[in-house]
């Protein structure tokens, strides 16, 4: 979640939200000059990955995809680089983020990776608009690109786990990007691909890093890896993390954080 700062006067840009990919996306963009035509074409654009890589609709090419039949070898261009990028992060994430594994069939579900990507792809049409200053919400996956206001960053929120209406904390991002994953919206639908369990001692984990497209799934490895998750991510090039830590039964919700994960708390 975005915390913005109030103000007595209308700010400046542009804002929207809509309904796709079954979650609110939203912009926030500061940049007064940019032509609000510019947010229905990163609307239209985020629409139409939705109508090619949904497998919720059956005649998207990622359903067809699941139903083999199409052969991966004649999948349209941007979803042969999709499947590149999720192949990308598995061997990056040792396997922990693996879009075949959680099928019997073992075909290739890039949905984990999707979101993240095109939330990027929208930011390019704003920024090729000439937006300088926004700020993307999809569903709690952010990117930012420069300040708000001069001299002040984009503040986002990190929700604790165990209580719906707390932030565990707030950071100060400017041109990053964060993704959280945990169990406290969808359930226990991640799960370690080795063992099939879903992790213990880990409520979620958030990663802060350049680009939506890798710190979505690294999110997602890094909460299958479960009390591990948060070393591998201090091992990783231009990205930091923080984990609400459980105890055995789940309780408590502490929270914890890579080295390099202090610079960007808000209120430190």
């Amino acid at each position: 979640m975005t915390d913005s700062h109030p103000a007595a006067n209308p700010l400046p840009g542009l804002r929207r939200v809509e309904q796709i990919m079954g979650t609110a996306i939203g912009f926030d963009v500061r940049d007064a000059s940019v032509d609000p035509a510019a947010l229905e074409e990163a609307f239209e654009y985020l629409r139409g990955v939705d109508r090619q890589f949904s497998p919720y609709k059956a005649d998207s090419e990622v359903s067809r995809l699941l139903r083999a039949e199409i052969a991966e070898a004649d999948c349209s261009r941007a979803l042969r680089d999709v499947l590149g990028l999720c192949e990308q992060a598995r061997k990056i994430s040792e396997g922990y983020f693996d879009i075949r594994a959680h099928r019997p069939d073992g075909r290739p579900d890039p949905t984990g990776l999707v979101k993240g990507w095109s939330l990027e792809g929208a930011g390019r049409i704003l920024e090729a608009a000439g937006a300088r200053n926004y700020c993307i919400n999809g569903g709690g996956d952010i990117v930012t690109r420069g300040e708000p206001e001069a001299g002040k960053p984009w503040r986002v929120g990190i929700r604790h786990p165990l209580i719906a209406d707390k932030l565990a904390t707030v950071l100060a991002i400017r041109d990053g990007a964060v993704a959280t994953s945990g169990a406290y919206e969808r359930g226990e639908h991640i799960r370690d691909p080795f063992t099939g369990r879903t992790p213990k001692g880990v409520l979620s984990i958030s990663i802060v890093g350049p680009d939506l497209t890798f710190v979505d799934a690294y999110a997602t490895a890094a909460f299958a890896m479960g009390p591990t998750g948060l070393a591998w991510i201090a091992g990783l090039p231009d990205m930091e993390g923080c984990a609400i830590t459980a105890d055995p039964d789940g309780s408590n919700g502490r929270l914890a954080w890579t080295p390099g994960f202090d610079k960007y708390l808000a209120d430190r």
